[in-house]
Parts: C-alpha cells; sequence; structure tokens
C-alpha cells in the first residue's frame, strides 16, 4: 500500500529481457535507505518487488502481465521512474490509498505552462471514467492528484513547482503514456452496490 507521495525520481539503468518479463535495474539513492530484499517499492505507479539491492540501484522483475496493462513495457534506459516506498505504520498519510495495481495506461495531452504552476491535461481509458469525480483523486504514474476538471475523457490536473520537479510529470510530452489507478475506494462502493 502507498500513499502516491514520490519520495524520489530514479532512473532506468538497465533492462534485461526475458522470454515473458523483463528484469529492471533502477538508479536510486533515498528509497535505498533501507529498503530490503523482497519489499514492494511503486515504480511509476506499478507495485514491483525488490530482488536486488546494491548502494545505487535495485532490480525488480517485471512480468508480461503488468507489461500488457502498463507503461513499463515502454521503458528505455536513462527514462526517469517516479519511486515510493511501501507505506509503513509510522508514516504520514498525505496522499491517498494507492494500491500500486495500475487500472490502465492514459495519454499525456498537453501542457499550458503559468508563472508557478501548469495546467495538464491527460486522457484515460473510457472505462475508467465511472471513477473520476471533480476534486476527487487520481493516480497518475503513482502520484496522487487532484482532478480538477473532467472533459469528456480528458482529466486536467494543476501541478505545482514541486510536482513538476520531483515527478515524471514534469518530463512527459503530448502522446507520452502514463500509468492510471483509479480511486480504490470508488471501485469498492461499485461492487458493493452490485450485490445490493
Amino acid at each position: 500500500m502507498f500513499t502516491g507521495i514520490i519520495e524520489e525520481l530514479g532512473k532506468v539503468l538497465a533492462i534485461e529481457e526475458q522470454p515473458d518479463a523483463i528484469r529492471l535495474t533502477i538508479g536510486a539513492s533515498k528509497v535505498l535507505s533501507d529498503l530490503g530484499r523482497g519489499d514492494s517499492i511503486a515504480c511509476s505507479g506499478t507495485c514491483l518487488t525488490a530482488i536486488e539491492i546494491d548502494d545505487r540501484s535495485f532490480t525488480a522483475d517485471v512480468m508480461l502481465e503488468t507489461l500488457k496493462r502498463t507503461s513499463l513495457s515502454e521503458v528505455k534506459v536513462g527514462d526517469p521512474i517516479n519511486l515510493e516506498r511501501a507505506m509503513s505504520a509510522a508514516t504520514r498519510y498525505g496522499g491517498h490509498v494507492v494500491q500500486g495495481h495500475v487500472d490502465g495506461v492514459g495519454e499525456f495531452v498537453s501542457r499550458e505552462k503559468s508563472e508557478n504552476w501548469d495546467w495538464v491535461k491527460i486522457r484515460v481509458p473510457r472505462e475508467l471514467l465511472k471513477y473520476v469525480v471533480m476534486k476527487g483523486s487520481i493516480t497518475f504514474d503513482g502520484i496522487s492528484l487532484t482532478v480538477n476538471g473532467i472533459e469528456d475523457d480528458v482529466i486536467s490536473l494543476s501541478l505545482i513547482p514541486e510536482t513538476l520537479q520531483i515527478t515524471t510529470l514534469g518530463y512527459k510530452n503530448p502522446g507520452d503514456k502514463v500509468n492510471v489507478e483509479a480511486d480504490i475506494l470508488a471501485k469498492h462502493i461499485e461492487r458493493l452496490l452490485e450485490f445490493k
């Protein structure tokens, strides 16, 4: 379980192709301080398991199912990756409940710069729109964000300089893919109503 508050912007150092998977090595520093073998870590919103750790990086396996459902299938060496360690009992709960279970892949549409923030638009898969509400929470590339506009299948967000500086959304261009995770509370409510 995560909060969607990105701790560090890592960098893809190596990609080892396997028959039905890839093994990613991601350069980092802050998240390595207490990361252990077998620990969960959100990598641009995708919950992965750290399997090898050294003083400058960690390695994780990405299975075929994950590659099919996330933007990790398109990462290249040198790409930035949002990183967040799993919550602990002492974690400040600054974002919202994020599982690291990506629901779909969206598309970065546009960026309108202002003096102090960027107005960003991201297209989301239509089947996820039922979980999106104005001023509600949504996760893009593992970042807990507030919905500021909804027009057809495009979500609008205002991003502060801190978000732009320490996350992948500061580097995205039109056409780039983003991982989307809908609010888990909305999904649970929908499921409960099915059994009403």
